[in-house]
């Protein structure tokens, strides 16, 4: 039952996600949003009587420290206690994507990388300098290509003069009462 309700409030909506008809994901915030976040939760076999499984360890929240989703699920977790024995779901991500200001007010975004010193920037400069090399490199050629382009070039790689000229005699030969009849007129 619940299930019907969640596809159809959340149909065309893309920050939901149903993974399978017991896991269920939701976005709060838009994917440019340093503030956004993904939650996963899962239905045991007797839900609503059993607490949903709630998780944060999505590739989305890489970027949200440990802390801040630990604060974020133990908030989850406040809310699924009070409505434990009802249908929840609905009620879990409206909770989120009202209080998203609140959930997130420690969060202070992590940079995957790792920080260099300044030995490191100089070998960042090369490789950014390298990498720029490459994106101008010119493109390879097949063997296939570059059999045409030898068989059209002479032993210097010239291609031989008059190669794209129009074969003016075989024309004109074609056409000879068009040309007599101009010569006439």
């Amino acid at each position: 039952m619940e299930l019907e309700a969640l596809r159809s409030i959340y149909e065309g909506d893309d920050c939901f996600k149903e993974l399978n008809p017991v896991t269920f994901q939701y976005r709060v915030g838009d994917h440019g949003d340093s503030k956004a976040f993904l939650i996963e939760v899962s239905w045991p076999e007797t839900y609503p009587e059993m607490a949903p499984v709630i998780n944060m360890n999505a590739f989305f929240n890489n970027s949200i420290s440990s802390a801040v989703k630990q604060n974020i699920t133990a908030k989850l977790q406040e809310q699924v206690e009070a409505n434990l024995g009802t249908a929840m779901m609905y009620t879990l991500f409206e909770y989120a994507k009202d209080n998203k200001e609140q959930l997130m007010e420690n969060h202070q975004p992590i940079n995957n990388a790792v920080t260099s010193s300044g030995t490191d920037n100089a070998t960042m400069t090369s490789n950014a300098a390298s990498s720029v090399k490459k994106r101008n490199k010119k493109e390879q050629l097949t063997k296939a290509q570059k059999r045409k382009i030898a068989e059209r070039t002479d032993h210097r790689g010239e291609l031989p003069r008059g190669w794209n000229w129009v074969d003016v005699i075989k024309h004109l030969y074609n056409k000879p009462c068009d040309l007599l009849s101009l010569i006439i007129h």
